[in-house]
């Protein structure tokens, strides 16, 4: 993952929240994350990688972030299982862009959903992963890109 890739991933995840709440994330500076200490929090989508590029990205938020973003979009259902769906609706949608600028043989998987701040979410140990940290309405959460090429 080259400096130009990382920027296409802050791009999409501010697009994302533009044009879901009408307010872009803030986007921190993007890190290299330490395999055992990389962000975790209470909801965690997960896509797997493979194809041209291989590893992982995964979008984690806490409930709180959750569920303003239903509030925003009209849902009434705050429930855990409505937090982890849209959980994985996110992660999702940042990969599926993503595929969009990478091409057709940047493949993703579904979405697997991990509950709990107490969690470990293991990247490939042979790939670096970087941690996005964004902000939205004084919210934080993480988008973190662990993908190298194949």
């Amino acid at each position: 993952m080259d400096e130009t890739q990382l920027k296409v991933f802050v791009g999409i995840v501010q697009r994302y929240f533009e044009k879901i709440t009408g307010k872009a994330a803030e986007v921190g500076t993007p890190f290299l994350g330490q395999p055992k200490e990389l962000p975790i929090h209470d909801f965690t989508g997960v896509i797997g990688i493979s194809g041209s590029q291989r590893g992982c990205v995964y979008f984690s938020a806490p409930a709180q972030m959750l569920k303003e973003l239903l509030l925003r979009a009209g849902e009434t259902d705050l429930s855990e299982d409505n937090f982890a769906d849209l959980t994985g609706e996110i992660a999702n949608t940042i990969s599926g862009n993503a595929r969009r600028e990478f091409g057709s043989e940047f493949l993703i998987s579904v979405p697997v959903v991990v509950r709990g701040s107490g969690q470990h979410i293991t990247v490939p140990k042979d790939v670096r992963a970087y941690v996005i940290p964004l902000r939205w309405h004084k919210i934080a959460a993480s988008l973190v890109v662990s993908v190298a090429k194949a």
